[in-house]
């Protein structure tokens, strides 16, 4: 689907139909596992005029959505896109790139040095000058108030943020480790390709991904050291997504107990079978308003999924899925 739109979206809000294709195509950039790559060179170049111009609204609030790929954030995103003070933005990594270039993990806009976690240190005048100029502008040009942006990947990246908008609000949704990790190996080999001699799949470009993942998470974590001499027996997809998986929701964790009014922790479980509760807490949360159209979208578009069984993971990977699965409050 383009845009993540469907008939019942389209039946809903023709309005807001428009946004989400003005969000796609002007904003968020075609990673390497997408066609008309081509555009991304003119999104830059619109991005570097839009530095250079007054920034066009102030960005109040920003809600970013963070955890790990496949555990319903984009689902989570779409729903908030129907709220009437939204603009969604579904991975916009060419604008971030935009911001701080040594952003891009998967390779989809530079081959040059990449960092998988950024802090405060980063946040320079100019980059937050950018930023602020940047999101400004998608909020003028989208008609919106609020910006939700869902980029899980930035759960390794909060200070980053926060210190870039000091009043921003993180969604940090997580999913039962099981279906999550299958999900990814699955998107991995549905949508992986080859291209000339390199491989394009969830990790980027010949596992560009993965190898920073290791060197920068895994490597420089003392709780995973006797892990990080073992990389060249986690070659396994599966065991890959398990490892992504377990790093990034002990990430989310752990800021979620230094920063608890800041960050709102949703069960994509509670979502599914608690829609009207979780969305209810969700926009108090969020400082959003109540709108009648966004739950009823949500009512609709929400629907149970079977869950996965388990697998057979690496054994040096089981009682850190065990003991994760357990913080997250499920049963291992």
């Amino acid at each position: 689907m383009v845009a993540q739109l469907d008939s019942l979206y389209l039946r809903t809000s023709p309005r807001k139909t428009l946004v989400r294709l003005l969000s796609y195509a002007l904003f968020e950039g075609r990673p390497l596992t997408t066609k008309g790559q081509w555009i991304n060179p003119l999104l830059l170049t619109l991005f570097d005029f839009q530095k250079r111009l007054p920034q066009f609204k102030l960005v109040q609030k920003p809600i970013f959505i963070i955890g790990t790929g496949r555990s319903g954030t984009t689902i989570l995103g779409t729903l908030l896109s129907m709220h009437k003070e939204v603009g969604f933005l579904n991975e916009p990594k060419a604008l971030w790139h935009s911001i701080y270039p040594q952003e891009d993990l998967t390779g989809s806009y530079s081959r040059g040095t990449a960092q998988y976690r950024l802090t405060a240190n980063e946040a320079t005048t100019q980059v937050k000058q950018t930023a602020h100029r940047l999101f400004g502008a998608y909020l003028a040009f989208s008609g919106s108030q609020r910006v939700v942006d869902k980029y899980p990947e930035l759960v390794f990246r909060i200070p980053f943020v926060q210190a870039l908008f000091p009043d921003a609000k993180f969604v940090f949704l997580v999913r039962n480790g099981w279906d999550t990790c299958q999900s990814i190996e699955g998107w991995s080999q549905r949508l992986g390709v080859e291209v000339k001699t390199e491989t394009h799949d969830w990790w980027g470009a010949d596992n560009r991904k993965w190898k920073l993942l290791w060197d920068q998470i895994v490597c420089t974590d003392p709780n995973l050291h006797e892990l990080s001499l073992q990389q060249n027996q986690l070659e396994n997809p599966l065991d890959m997504a398990t490892l992504e998986w377990i790093v990034a929701m002990r990430e989310g964790l752990r800021f979620f107990d230094q920063i608890p009014d800041c960050m709102h922790m949703l069960h994509y479980e509670d979502l599914i079978s608690q829609p009207q509760q979780s969305l209810s807490q969700l926009l108090k949360f969020c400082e959003l308003s109540a709108d009648a159209r966004f739950l009823n979208y949500a009512l609709q578009k929400l629907s149970s999924t079977p869950a996965r069984t388990t697998y057979d993971m690496h054994p040096m990977l089981q009682g850190l899925f065990s003991e994760t699965m357990t913080d997250l409050g499920y049963t291992p």
